[in-house]
Formats: structure tokens, sequence, C-alpha cells
């Protein structure tokens, strides 16, 4: 058991994957937070979206977002182990923000024992620190197979005897069924710590749920908290499974940038893919696997990876090598991360990657060369200047531009674009650049936009102007459909006044 300053402990678990958990941690860090010191935790995330934080450590982006929403720093603690899939049931381990090794899963879940002290420490020091420290499940919580050697539900549970609320996501079907097996199944001393149920994502009549709702309560004996609205939400999406969602292609919500198509290339180990998110109000963005028609988009962005060799090869052997090739000068095409690595002439990688030195030939339309050589990894957060050399933005030369970068590999670059990184080809239509997080930054998106519009004679429009912060607007769904004053109940801080 931990043992502080007698912080209080809640922890989110659900029913499966992609049940809402990280949405309702990430609200209930923004209304919490309005009267407590509040910090998120997940003791084990599994995502390729990922941040930096400002010391250079590297953890799942959902804490991050959740830290945002509780208005704290990020830091390694709220995140201490991170597992980024490689592919063939390979994936890193990243240890309190660093590196640790490449693992198969039978292999991690044999060393489990090792991280134990590790998640001790880290969920000592947020209660040192904090009032509530809100906590978050990964996947099903009811995971039988795993109940020896999981760390981030019963782990989690087990180390903090933390009251816990299960989420349902109605979306998925079978609801009723999901959450009552789930307490079921339950190790006992887990079971009689769940002390509240949510139903998500649910659309048409609530009084049509409430006979299922009046029943569940009384087969369980433990209270319905609260049924939330299907919605669509303004914060960065988790990770991959999010993408399913968008494969229709983002339509943008302003008229005039909605006529601006913008294809992503969908890697098979796509990563930080929410560096995109922030084009989704002024564009179509449409994500293409490598077996698909590109079609004409206006513009062409080869994303992060976390197997940049991997991801190199099926990519140059599939029919979208070639389709990227013929549009090279016609429209702008952004590399970014692996995708950048991806535009020059070629990777040398001496075993860090794929597992045996070797060279591969890239799309050779940047003139640029990426080696492979340790197994080392640049996190940092950083602030550069726009150079000039390309139409798309010259308008903004010499501007500050910020993002963060988390990459292996070095790249030889003669011709930079933002500062002393990446580098743009001699039309200037062609760029690659390390920085994740470019289009956070407003003076890019509308760079990017102006120049892609101006191409059809159109003029950009201003930016949409959302009325409410995307936090308080998630904040208030949740206040609206949740009896919060049970919810504090449950935590142990009382009623609170809105």
């Amino acid at each position: 058991m931990i043992e502080n300053n007698d912080p209080k402990y809640l922890l989110v678990l659900g029913t499966a994957s992609h049940v809402g958990k990280s949405a309702i941690v990430t609200a209930f860090c923004k209304i919490l937070s309005a009267k407590h010191r509040v910090a998120p935790f997940k003791a084990q995330n599994m995502s390729l979206n990922s941040w930096i934080t400002l010391d250079g450590k590297e953890i799942g982006i959902a804490q991050a977002i959740q830290a945002k929403a509780a208005g704290i720093e990020p830091t390694v603690d709220m995140n201490p182990v991170l597992l980024k899939p490689k592919g063939d049931r390979v994936s890193q381990v990243i240890i309190m923000g660093e590196p640790y090794a490449d693992k198969s899963a039978g292999s991690y879940y044999r060393s489990i024992e090792e991280t134990h002290d590790v998640l001790r420490g880290a969920l000592g020091r947020l209660g040192d620190e904090y009032e509530i420290v809100v906590m978050e499940g990964a996947g099903g919580a009811a995971e039988i197979n795993l109940y020896d050697r999981d760390i981030v539900n019963i782990g989690t549970a087990r180390l903090t005897n933390a009251p816990i609320i299960l989420v349902g996501d109605i979306e998925r079907g079978g609801v009723f069924a999901s959450l009552y097996g789930t307490i079921e199944l339950l190790p006992e001393d887990v079971r009689r710590n769940v002390r509240g149920l949510i139903i998500n994502k649910f659309r048409g009549d609530p009084d049509i749920l409430s006979p299922g709702v009046e029943e569940i309560e009384e087969r369980t004996g433990i209270p319905v908290l609260g049924v939330i609205p299907y919605s669509t939400l303004r914060i960065p999406s988790e990770d991959s499974v999010s993408i399913d969602d968008k494969s229709t292609g983002s339509s943008g919500s302003n008229d005039t940038a909605s006529s601006v198509e913008i294809a992503v290339i969908r890697f098979p180990r796509i990563s930080n893919f929410t560096d995109f998110e922030p084009l989704e109000s002024l564009a179509r963005v449409r994500y293409v696997g490598l077996d698909e028609d590109l079609g004409e988009p206006d513009a062409v962005i080869l994303p992060g990876t976390k197997n940049t060799i991997g991801d190199l090869k099926e990519l140059m052997h599939s029919k979208m090598a070639d389709q990227i090739i013929q549009l090279s000068g016609k429209v702008p095409i952004l590399g970014i991360c692996g995708g950048y690595q991806m535009l020059g002439k070629y990777v040398v990688d001496s075993g860090i990657e794929d597992g045996e030195a070797a060279s591969f030939d890239g799309l050779g339309l940047l003139d640029i060369e990426t080696e492979f050589d340790a197994y080392e990894k640049r996190t940092v957060q950083v602030t550069k200047v726009v150079n000039y050399g390309s139409p798309i933005f010259d308008p903004i030369e010499g501007e500050n531009i910020s993002g963060y970068e988390i990459h292996m590999g070095m790249t030889d670059s003669k011709n930079p674009v933002f500062g002393d990184d990446g580098c743009v080809d001699d039309s200037g239509l062609v760029i690659g650049t390390y920085l994740h997080g470019l289009f956070e930054n407003a003076n890019m998106r509308r760079a990017l936009v102006t120049y892609l519009l101006n191409k059809k004679g159109l003029d950009y429009s201003d930016e949409i102007v959302f009325e409410k912060d995307p936090y308080e607007e998630l904040a208030e769904i949740i206040q609206n459909h949740l009896d919060m004053n049970k919810v504090y109940e449950i935590i142990g801080v009382g009623s609170q006044d809105r």
C-alpha cells in the first residue's frame, strides 16, 4: 500500500478498450482541479501517441492531456511505463520516460515484478504533491488471464485500495452484460471497491434505457452514476484505435477550407497522428492505407512511425510509393519524424530498427541520409525559427514555432527548414522535419491552409473560434450527465459547488 500525506485516489476502469476511460479521467481532472490539487496517473500505457515532458521524458499523450486539463505540467510520474508497439508482437518498453528495451509480450510480462517498485515510487511522489490522484486503467479490467501480472488494472487497484468507477460503452452493444460480467470476474478484493458505473456513448432516448439501468443496479448493488451521450470531443486522440473513426475523412468545419483535402499516409505502425488533428477544423483530412488510391489531394503528409524501417519497406513495396513520387513538385509533400526519414535517399540501419544491419532506399525526394547506429532516442521540447526556402512557409519566415522531438536515428541535412531542423527541396514543396506538434502552432496552420487555398483561387478565412475551451466543454458534458455529488462522495471529498 502507498503511504504518504493521505491523498485521495480514484481508479477509472473499463469493460474494454476505447470505452472512454481517458476522456472521463480528463473531465474529472478538469472538474476537481477547480478546488483541489489534482494529478492523473496510468501505471502502464500502450500507445503510439506520446508526449515529451519539459525534462525530456516520454509519456503517453493521454496523461499529458489529463495534466493539461488539471492545469499542471505533465511529468513522467503520471505514466511510468509506456509500451510502444513495433510489430511482430514486440514493443519498445519505456520506463520512467527512458527507452529500456524492445521486448516481446511474453518476456515483458515475465519481468513484470521489476516494475512494481517503479509504480510505487511514482504514485508516492504524486501523492506527496497532490490532494487527489485520478488513475486510469487499460483495456478491459477483467482480463482473467493477466491477473497475476496486470499492473495497470488489478495491480493499481491493490496498490492503492482506491474506490473504482467502471465504464461501459453502449456504442459497442451489450453494455449491461459487459458491466455485469466485468464485475463478476474481478477478484473479490477488487470487486468490493467498485463504487459506481458509467454508461458511455449513448445515442437515443434515455427513458428507453431506464429499465436496464434499474436492473443492473439491482443485480450488482452498484449505482449507475449517469449515462453520457455520444459526443464529438475536441481533445487529442489517445491511440490508433481512434483512427478508424477518421477513415472516411474528417471534414473541415470552415466552409471555404473544407474544399482542401490533405491526405495522411496511414502507415501500419503510424504514431502521433494527433499532429494532424488541429487541421481537421480547417480541411478534409483523409487517412490513406498503403494499398489504397491516393487520388488527387491538395497536400500529402507522411506521419511518424514507431518502426521506420518496417514501414519504409512496406511503403516501397506498395503502390503508394509511386503515387507519392508522381505528386512530387505538384503538391506539398510533408514528412514528419519517420515520414521525414523516408523522404530521403536512403536509411542505414546498424540493426537498431530491423534487427540486421542493412541499407534501405527511401523515396529520394529529399537530399538527406539517415543512420540508425545506437539504441538512443532524442526526446526534447524545442522552439525553432522558420527559414526561407519554401513558398508555403516563406510568409512566416523568421517567426518562431514550437514542437517536440521523439526519434531514433540521425539525419544529415544541408538545407534545413526550421532553424537547424529538417530539410526542404529546391521546389520548396517537399519538406521534412522532426518536429511533432507542428500544427499546434497557429502560424503553421495558417501558412499551409492559405497556400493550399490560394492554389485554388480561394482566400483563407479566419480560423474557427470555438466559444469554449475543449476541456471546459468536456467537463460540462460530464457534469450535466453524471451525479457528480456521488462522485465526490466516492472520492471522499464531499459535495462541491459547481
